[in-house]
């Protein structure tokens, strides 16, 4: 059985999400650690940018590994 379009995207958007936070979290401790001044908008405007990608390539790889398993 498949994965609908749908679910494919709800799975993709879930995992982008907490990847996010994570993201977002991870980057505030290694900015402060290694000294990189960055304000919070500007944290928050990487995480977006790589986010968006992220989602993007989650949902296309999973879309073509459905469709190589048919």
């Amino acid at each position: 059985m498949s994965q609908s379009r749908a679910m494919s995207l709800i799975e993709a958007v879930t995992n982008v999400t907490v990847g996010f936070g994570l993201a977002l979290t991870v980057q505030a401790v290694l900015f402060r650690a290694t000294g990189i001044q960055a304000s919070v908008r500007e944290q928050v405007g990487l995480c977006v940018a790589f986010t968006v990608m992220s989602l993007a390539r989650s949902y296309v790889l999973r879309r073509l590994f459905t469709r190589l398993g048919r």
